[in-house]
């Protein structure tokens, strides 16, 4: 068997099994596994289909949880922000931003886990939750980092785990899905990414169905802190990508 394959597959079957159980992160383990054999041309858009795909897996777990009326403000905002994410692309430099993220990551999440109980958001309403939306679509149209910022937001409204994950599912599965539709309408999927597709998508069918399977058994309270770490995990990632490139 070719080696790339080989790669592909495993990074698929590692980042669907973490996207099946935490409701994101795909590219979080995918790309460190890819990184090291895929050129950033063909990783990107890949991480996008699979990610489409693991969310389309996955969601069906939840759709008892799942409330438009709750998660509708986020993708609004979502939509609204990622073309202005893109526009500011030409005035703040990308690399020094991920930085900044991930600084806040890191600081950020730890502090979280590491407190007894976590301040519970219960004011703003639905212009709180669309404006962090808009935040998660900005960072997306900058960096492709759509996920932290309502992430964060929905563990802090305090809602159970079912409710947070059927929000921040749902407003991924719609930033993917419009990133797809604009890589596809605009011919900037490129042909060469079709074939490792064909591979990738198989290889995370099982491992995110298998992961959508544990998360029923977490509580509230695991399920919180697999979320917080994960993210602490990308924003170390994000220093670690971002820190050589200053330099």
């Amino acid at each position: 068997m070719d080696p790339l394959i080989g790669v592909v597959a495993f990074g698929a079957a590692a980042g669907g099994f973490v996207q099946g159980l935490s409701g994101f992160a795909f590219g979080l383990v995918a790309l460190s596994i890819w990184a090291w054999v895929l050129d950033p041309v063909l990783a990107g858009p890949l991480t996008v289909f699979c990610s489409l795909v693991g969310q389309l897996l996955s969601i069906g777990s939840l759709r008892h949880a799942f409330e438009l009326r709750r998660a509708l403000p986020f993708i609004l905002g979502g939509v609204l922000g990622v073309p202005l994410g893109v526009a500011l692309l030409q005035r703040i430099d990308p690399v020094a931003f991920r930085l900044a993220v991930g600084l806040l990551l890191v600081v950020w999440c730890p502090a979280m886990l590491l407190a007894r109980d976590l301040p519970r958001v219960t004011r703003g309403g639905r212009l709180a939750d669309a404006a962090a939306g808009l935040v998660g679509g900005v960072m997306g149209g900058l960096g492709g980092l759509t996920g932290p910022a309502p992430t964060l937001w929905v563990t802090l409204r305090g809602w159970g785990r079912d409710a947070q994950r059927a929000v921040f599912q749902g407003f991924n599965l719609a930033m993917h899905a419009l990133t797809m539709a604009t890589l596809l309408a605009s011919g900037t999927f490129p042909a060469a990414a079709w074939p490792l597709c064909l591979v990738a998508g198989p290889a995370m069918l099982l491992p995110a169905l298998l992961g959508a399977r544990l998360y029923r058994r977490f509580s509230d309270t695991a399920f919180r802190r697999v979320v917080l770490g994960l993210l602490a995990v990308s924003g170390l990632v994000l220093l670690a990508t971002t820190v050589p490139k200053l330099w």
